[in-house]
């Protein structure tokens, strides 16, 4: 067994999940993640360069987990990229939260909605009226069942992940899985 996995990941990826990357990859990376978490916002540039690095054999997910009590923004950075993918931008809209992590106040947020020619005003309405808290707290049970205590937490093809959030070691053990 290897060193890096002890608990598993409580449900798997279904089609209601973010996912970036090949569906049928050998490799699936979960990740529970606060946007507003500087850890997580480390991981994140890891994470990209695992995928280019990987391209092709990855399957990335990202689930929400905003530490609310220490983070007072991630809630609404969740909310924010959610109603980005309503309108069909996740990803687009989850990169340039990390990429801003400084700057996620909710007039930031209808900011880099209309960066993304997004229905701002839209965008706002989800932020404000908590449209998306169901998934998020879904995310976030999945998370809690899965054992998940802080962010960023991984799952490699279902097993915690609990190396060092460092480009080789995450590298190696993914391409363990190969």
């Amino acid at each position: 067994m290897n060193a890096h996995v002890h608990s598993e990941l409580a449900e798997p990826v279904t089609r209601h999940d973010h996912v970036r990357g090949p569906h049928r990859a050998p490799v699936t990376l979960v990740e529970y993640g606060d946007i507003e978490c500087p850890y997580c916002g480390q991981a994140h540039s890891i994470l990209r360069a695992l995928e280019q690095e990987m391209e092709g054999q990855l399957r990335f997910v990202f689930r929400h987990f905003p530490l609310t009590t220490i983070h007072p923004f991630a809630e609404h950075a969740s909310e924010a990229a959610e109603a980005a993918g309503a309108q069909g931008k996740f990803w687009e809209m989850h990169d340039l939260l990390f990429e801003n992590q400084d700057a996620l106040s909710d007039e930031d947020l209808v900011t880099y909605s209309a960066e993304l020619n997004l229905d701002a005003r839209r965008v706002a309405n989800d932020i404000v009226t908590g449209a998306h808290a169901a998934r998020i707290g879904h995310d976030i049970d999945t998370g809690l069942r899965s054992e998940v205590d802080g962010t960023p937490m991984f799952f490699i093809n279902g097993k915690k992940y609990n190396g060092d959030l460092e480009l080789y070691a995450m590298l190696e053990a993914l391409q363990a899985e190969l």
